[in-house]
């Protein structure tokens, strides 16, 4: 009994508080049609350390991180964690509603988990790296632009 506690033991995860948020909304709206993606994202939310926005650390998987994670079935691999609506596995974009996408948000590089795949099989992956998403960068270059729109309207 001991030892099965101790392999369910989940490793300490931290989100934003932005995407604690949405993707509270998500796994609400997903309920009905999706019970079981539903429950399993939720309770990752649960166990989650909310942090304040732009505090979670560079090594630390969010929505829109590139992750390149080991699995026990296999050779490294790279995906980038996305909304529902972004998957696009062809591209390397997992769903935060996926299990495996579920099990990464929050992980930092060198952790590992387990998870069950839907097809109820244990599996364990080891995040080796995280890349993030450069919202700041988007952001700067949206602003970039309109700033000079306005000082060519003056």
């Amino acid at each position: 009994m001991q030892d099965n506690k101790k392999t369910r033991r989940k490793p300490n995860i931290r989100i934003s508080q932005s995407d604690h948020a949405r993707l509270s909304a998500i796994a609400s709206t997903v309920a009905a049609r999706n019970p079981e993606a539903s429950d399993d994202l939720l309770a990752e939310l649960e166990r989650a350390r909310i942090v304040a926005d732009g505090s979670v650390s560079a090594g630390t998987i969010q929505m829109g991180s590139s992750v390149t994670f080991k699995p026990d079935t296999g050779d490294a691999k790279t995906v980038t964690l996305v909304f529902p609506g972004d998957a696009d596995i062809s591209e390397g974009k997992v769903s935060i509603l996926t299990p495996i996408g579920t099990a990464l948000i929050g992980l930092s590089a060198g952790q590992s988990i387990m998870w069950t795949a839907r097809d109820g099989r244990r599996h364990e992956l080891s995040v080796l790296a995280v890349g993030q998403p450069a919202p700041e960068g988007d952001a700067a270059d949206r602003r970039a632009p309109a700033s000079s729109a306005i000082a060519a309207d003056v």
